[in-house]
């Protein structure tokens, strides 16, 4: 997982980023507020981030009302690394957006625990998006056999927006994920099949016409 962090205490913002390479993640590191969030306007930023509370620049509740009021960042998971106790400071970092605390001095396996958590709803928000991806695609194919289709009233051909005429199955095959195999209705077997036969001197059964 690709992880952004922000500390302005040089010592505290080393052992953080070696804890996370240790643990397996790519980390950019940010000595303040001011610096992660320049950062952050890379055109792919790091989908989960850890924020120091009080630094300079720009302190983290106030990243992540930034991040929440940008449409192409507002899901980054944020966890907001603080030694600020009491409820009121926890309601006032939630409500800025933050997804989870950690306070300090924090405990290796417990960021550890907490990182984790982030990290899979990072990789369950990218499946939901890959799936509506996928979901929108399918619906402009079939969006794309909407409307109004010009189609010969003798022959059955269907004119394309280039105005050349197509076979129907031709038509389809292009626009759609449909594919055909040819056989002859009752109808058309009785009216042309049946009477060529007979011209030939072939008795063939006619076919029942369904009502």
């Amino acid at each position: 997982m690709r992880i952004l962090i922000a500390e302005d205490d040089a010592i505290l913002r080393l052992g953080l980023a070696t804890l996370l390479r240790k643990l397996g993640h790519e980390v950019t590191a940010a000595k303040d507020g001011a610096e992660a969030w320049r950062l952050l306007q890379a055109d792919d930023p790091p989908p989960l981030a850890i924020f120091d509370w009080m630094m300079p620049g720009a302190e983290g509740v106030e990243l992540c009302r930034r991040v929440r009021a940008d449409a192409r960042r507002k899901g980054m998971y944020v966890i907001l690394l603080t030694a600020l106790g009491g409820r009121e400071h926890v309601t006032a970092g939630l409500r800025a957006g933050a997804n989870d605390f950690v306070t300090k001095p924090f405990d290796p396996e417990e960021l550890e625990a907490r990182v984790n958590v982030g990290a899979r709803v990072v990789q369950l928000q990218a499946e939901l998006a890959g799936q509506v991806r996928a979901l929108e695609a399918a619906l402009a194919q079939v969006k794309r056999l909407q409307g109004l289709l010009p189609i010969c009233c003798y022959c059955k051909s269907i004119r394309d927006d280039h105005d050349y005429w197509h076979r129907v199955e031709h038509y389809l095959t292009e626009h759609s994920e449909a594919r055909f195999s040819h056989s002859i209705c009752p109808g058309c077997w009785n009216a042309v099949v049946v009477p060529q036969a007979e011209q030939a001197g072939i008795q063939v059964p006619r076919k029942e016409v369904p009502a």
